[in-house]
């Protein structure tokens, strides 16, 4: 991509402004459409949000988007549904032993309503505070159950593929121990066993960086530096590494680019919480210097992959291999085309790394830093502008052009169109929220925006 060095926060104020403004309108659509619907909107088709089965990852997203949507424009109708919805709906997210996703359903909605509650956004009350923060802590300790040890004397949190699965994804979701460690919990096992959450995410973290991300040190044939595995495969037997692989990315060799994105985002926001963290609670594994090495280490090889392999405004095509990609020519040397007749562009990716790259950004303040601020500025340009922001008031979606599983054909192809392209996606749109939150703080000189922004008394 070619980043835009001169770019600035507040070019984008105006059109932050208008953005919040369609964000309200489209999540009171949303909210109006799913009133008497149980399902949960996932994926749009034609303009309307729809459920697509396959596990229960998005709820948080639908009702965080409201908080935020209050915390942005100060209209207590949003945080009225993002509250009504988390008491009423999300429950059972909290108790779901079926899969890693933890850390987006429930730090999105709980984790921000305890953020604003500690930041005095909202009033608050100690049973409404102990509420989210029981919810915080119960979440964190379920998502750590989840446990498969590695040959290595590690570990990992596996998908909900199974005890063999890792998945690149969960290195953002496992925030969630982080929170639930921090308000001072542990996960009870077997026997009464206590088991420590900081050291649990510690070592799916070390696991993540070693076996799902690359860095050119000659692991096998297709190792370049940052390249990302969406999953890999490890013996349940033995605990021994296998391959690495993918469910909905092209193949285990290629980079499919939300699994980049979760993997710049969640390294970055990890290193920002083990910054101000003494290493006390692991570092019988590992010491802090070397822990954040480690994660920088992986934060810097993805989020340069991504500015590599990506289109000059920062939009990225859904896998670095997909296969139509080489009928495109020189496709990277020129602005990303979601209407091409080969192989689809992932705005959700996009909107995901753009915070990464802000975040590493603010992580590194030096001039290595300014590489990563202005990147991510660049994408947000982006995504603000036509053809990625819906500005239909038909189209319930914000951010258009989103991909949720191209293998499976779940992506709507439009009439007369050759691939899919003009939908949007929960995830996608939620994220594009986080990140006009993490630019507004910025234009305005406000407080840096932080997950563990929920936790008192940090340094």
């Amino acid at each position: 991509m070619n980043i835009n060095f001169d770019i600035k926060p507040t070019d984008l104020s105006s059109r932050i402004d208008d953005f919040w403004q369609l964000s309200g309108r489209k999540i009171l659509s949303i909210e109006k459409g799913f009133e008497l619907n149980k399902s949960t909107p996932v994926i749009t088709r034609n303009g309307k949000y729809v459920p697509q089965g396959w596990t229960e990852w998005t709820q948080g997203f639908q009702y965080g988007s409201a908080i935020l949507q209050f915390e942005a424009s100060g209209d207590e109708a949003f945080l009225d549904i993002g509250r009504k919805n988390t008491f009423t709906k999300m429950a059972s997210h909290l108790t779901h032993f079926g899969v890693h996703d933890h850390g987006f359903n429930n730090i999105s909605t709980y984790g921000n309503l305890l953020r604003l509650m500690v930041k005095g956004k909202i009033d608050s009350n100690d049973e409404e505070k102990a509420f989210y923060q029981l919810a915080l802590k119960t979440s964190g300790a379920v998502q750590a159950h989840r446990w498969s040890k590695t040959s290595d004397g590690g570990g990992y949190i596996y998908s909900f593929n199974g005890p063999h699965s890792l998945f690149i994804d969960t290195v953002r979701s496992c925030r969630i121990l982080m929170l639930s460690h921090l308000l001072g919990h542990r996960l009870m096992g077997e026997q009464d066993v206590s088991i420590d959450l900081m050291q649990r995410t510690v070592e799916h973290l070390l696991t993540t960086a070693k076996y799902n991300i690359y860095y050119g040190e000659g692991r096998d044939s297709y190792d370049i530096k940052g390249r990302t595995a969406h999953e890999c495969i490890f013996n349940t037997s033995s605990g021994s590494f296998r391959c690495p692989g993918t469910q909905q990315g092209y193949s285990g060799f290629s980079t499919w680019t939300r699994g980049l994105a979760w993997a710049m985002c969640g390294f970055a926001e990890e290193l920002e919480l083990f910054e101000k963290l003494p290493p006390d609670s692991y570092e019988s594994i590992i010491s802090k210097d070397d822990l954040i090495a480690k994660m920088l280490k992986a934060a810097r090889a993805t989020c340069d992959f991504y500015i590599q392999n990506t289109p000059t405004d920062g939009i990225p095509y859904w896998d670095t291999g997909a296969p139509g990609l080489a009928s495109m020519g020189d496709y990277l040397d020129r602005p990303s085309e979601p209407f091409n007749d080969f192989e689809p562009v992932d705005s959700s990716a996009a909107a995901i790394a753009a915070q990464a790259l802000l975040r590493l950004g603010h992580y590194l303040n030096d001039r290595d830093g300014s590489k990563y601020t202005q990147a991510g500025l660049t994408i947000a340009n982006t995504l603000l502008s036509d053809p990625y922001l819906s500005t239909d008031e038909g189209h319930q979606g914000l951010i258009l052009h989103a991909i949720y599983h191209r293998p499976n054909g779940w992506d709507t192809i439009p009439e007369g169109k050759k691939i899919p392209c003009n939908e949007s996606a929960m995830w996608g749109d939620y994220h594009m929220r986080e990140l006009a939150i993490q630019m507004s703080r910025m234009i305005h000189g406000q407080p840096y925006y932080a997950f563990f922004d929920c936790i008192e008394d940090l340094p």
